[in-house]
């Protein structure tokens, strides 16, 4: 083998290896760019904190059950209604403060719940509102059972209690007459992109 053609074979050799190198550099490069791309897919949690939309699933939230969700760093709860608790807010209109909602507490009213039951029409049974009092922002409790209890009325229809200065809401959010708190509870945007799913700030014309 002369040193010309060795020369030239050693020169080759080098740069084969030098170009499958740079190939698999190239590579691994390209999937540490996609890793990060991906993950930004996902909101992150100083979007959802600012009020960014929260998709909910609730096909498994059983009739007469509620489930909480955050948003926007404060709970919201989604209660599945039965007829007998949907008969309930109808009995409860004449006791509370304000059964029309005129005057909301920190967002209007969506116009789709512009109704008794604050619910969008076929979707009645379904019940989503900001869980914090409008009295001094505790977290109300649910105390869905009618009838004589513990620190309730009588004649309790069933709604929802607040432990720290007694108000008392229906099983629409609104405050019972002669409370603490003086609204009823807020109801934010909301919508069903199918049966199974929810999405809470944002509807059809918008986000909250």
């Amino acid at each position: 083998m002369t040193a010309s053609f060795v020369h030239a074979y050693e020169f080759d050799e080098a740069r084969r290896r030098w170009l499958v190198a740079t190939s698999v550099a190239g590579s691994v490069a390209g999937i540490a760019t996609i890793a990060p791309f991906v993950e930004s897919l996902d909101p992150p949690a100083s979007a959802v904190a600012a009020g960014a939309p929260v998709k909910v699933a609730i096909g498994h939230l059983e009739p007469g059950t509620m489930m909480t969700v955050a948003w926007r760093g404060k709970p919201v709860f989604v209660v599945n209604r039965t007829q007998a608790m949907l008969d309930a807010v109808q009995k409860a209109t004449p006791m509370v403060a304000d059964p029309d909602t005129r005057k909301p507490f920190s967002m209007p009213l969506p116009a789709y719940c512009n109704n008794p039951y604050r619910g969008r029409e076929g979707r009645l049974a379904l019940l989503v509102v900001v869980g914090v009092c409008t009295h001094l922002g505790c977290t109300p409790s649910p105390r869905f059972q009618p009838g004589p209890q513990a620190n309730l009325p009588d004649d309790w229809p069933g709604g929802f209690l607040c432990p720290c200065h007694g108000s008392t809401y229906d099983l629409a959010g609104r405050v019972f007459k002669d409370k603490p708190a003086p609204q009823n509870l807020d109801v934010p945007r909301f919508m069903f992109p199918s049966a199974g799913q929810l999405v809470i700030g944002k509807d059809e014309t918008g986000e909250a």
